[in-house]
């Protein structure tokens, strides 16, 4: 065991806290997507025309992204500065309180306006959270782990996409099932935000009860916090920052694009059963808690660059084939689900934790590595559906799938550039600040 290495109990304790307390978080946020593909251009945006409603409620899921980068700043910075565990509480209780309140929020034919005014608010708060989040519980996992499986380790917390994304979407299906269609859009909807209010009380009291970061101790004893950690990313890893940002571009697209659009493309354009379309993405969610942590064990054998590039140049190649399998018919929805999210997808997303947590040091780390997801997240998966909307609207899925092409292009580039950091030692820059 090396020095930066946790003890087996404490490392188990900090992966479980991990995937639970990120699977609240990301089932949070991805029930907001859900319900913008599903019902909020009806109870928000009830005098737009269909398409326009639908763009309207894409647009207040984009508010979300670009609260992330704020977050991530503000979190990165006091994670550097005081600790990755006390900025995870606090992400957690801001994201609990937000989506809880987005399930009390009148809908336009009570209150007006001021219904999607107070959405937006809301949404803005929970990107605000989630901006937080994924950095420090990335960071506690992989700083615990130290070794050579950072890959496997550090893809617990990402196991949480897939965990919070079956969950939410599994609520989400099984109360428009089981509810008639009036009762679901009058309170059904309701229900899985607040259900959070109960599942942020377990995180809370799992995450109280782990152990900050051994390599952010020994930053801290040996006195090397950034006094300004993000200006530092700004002045001493300019390139680390663009090849992260083009590595989780096509990563952040692909998900939106196939787990959020094809949610409403699938039910208005196709006219599919809803069902059909979310047990689609339940079944690639599912497979992908295992799908994630194989290609990170995989990373940490034989490299993160080699599995990375691999995911991205299948992504995409089956860009086009996924529309035209999607496209003959109902059933060929999940197949086409499970290649595009659990081979493509999942070969991106398990190793990123590892990946970018190995591109900084641990003085910089947190702040770092937040930029890097956030602020791509806002660029990227953020706007996403409403530019698939507009342009599935305007020229048909071609013009889509052309659209993911391109973004895909540009993380093929971007991982080619990617220097080998399976092997490094994390706190290798420790020591000096300007690393």
């Amino acid at each position: 065991m090396t020095p930066s290495e946790s003890k087996p109990a404490d490392l188990r304790r900090v992966i479980v806290a991990s995937f639970i307390g990120t699977t609240i978080e990301w089932y949070d946020f991805f029930l907001y997507g859900t319900a913008a593909a599903l019902v909020f251009n009806r109870l928000f945006f009830p005098t737009l025309n269909p398409l326009a409603g639908t763009l309207s409620a894409y647009g207040t899921f984009a508010v979300g992204f670009v609260a992330r980068p704020l977050g991530g700043a503000v979190f990165g910075h006091y994670g550097d500065r005081l600790g990755r565990k006390k900025m995870l509480v606090w992400s957690l209780l801001i994201m609990g309180v937000a989506t809880a309140l987005i399930g009390l929020t009148p809908t336009y034919d009570q209150i007006g306006i001021w219904a999607p005014i107070l959405l937006v608010v809301l949404r803005f708060v929970q990107g605000f959270g989630v901006g937080g989040e994924w950095g420090g519980a990335v960071l506690l996992a992989v700083e615990h782990s130290g070794g050579t499986r950072r890959g496997f380790h550090g893809s617990w917390p990402q196991m949480g996409v897939p965990g919070g994304l079956l969950l939410s979407t599994g609520v989400f299906a099984a109360l428009s099932s089981w509810l008639p269609e009036p009762a679901f859009l009058a309170w059904g909807w309701r229900v899985p935000f607040l259900v959070s209010v109960v599942l942020v009380g377990v995180g809370l009291f799992i995450r109280l009860r782990v152990l900050e970061s051994p390599s952010f101790e020994k930053l801290k004893d040996a006195q090397l916090e950034s006094r300004a950690p993000l200006l530092d990313v700004f002045r001493h890893h300019r390139r680390e920052v663009l090849i992260g940002m083009g590595m989780r571009f096509a990563q952040n697209v692909i998900f939106y694009i196939y787990t959020v659009f094809v949610l409403s493309y699938g039910e208005k354009t196709l006219g599919y059963p809803r069902a059909v379309m979310l047990g689609g993405v339940m079944l690639a969610s599912f497979i992908g808690l295992f799908a994630i942590p194989f290609w990170s064990h995989l990373s940490d054998r034989i490299g993160r660059r080699p599995i990375y590039l691999t995911g991205a140049l299948f992504s995409l190649f089956m860009v086009f084939p996924f529309f035209w399998m999607i496209e003959r018919g109902p059933a060929f929805v999940a197949i086409a689900m499970v290649l595009v999210m659990n081979i493509g997808h999942d070969m991106m997303y398990g190793p990123m934790a590892a990946t970018l947590s190995e591109l900084f040091g641990t003085h910089v780390r947190y702040s770092g590595a937040s930029l890097v997801y956030q602020l791509t997240s806002a660029l990227s998966g953020g706007v996403a559906p409403f530019i698939a909307t507009v342009l599935v609207a305007r020229s048909g899925s071609h013009a889509v799938a052309a659209y993911v092409v391109a973004c895909c292009a540009v993380t093929v580039v971007a991982t080619w550039f990617l220097p080998e950091t399976n092997r490094i030692q994390l706190d290798a820059a420790a020591s000096s600040r300007a690393a």
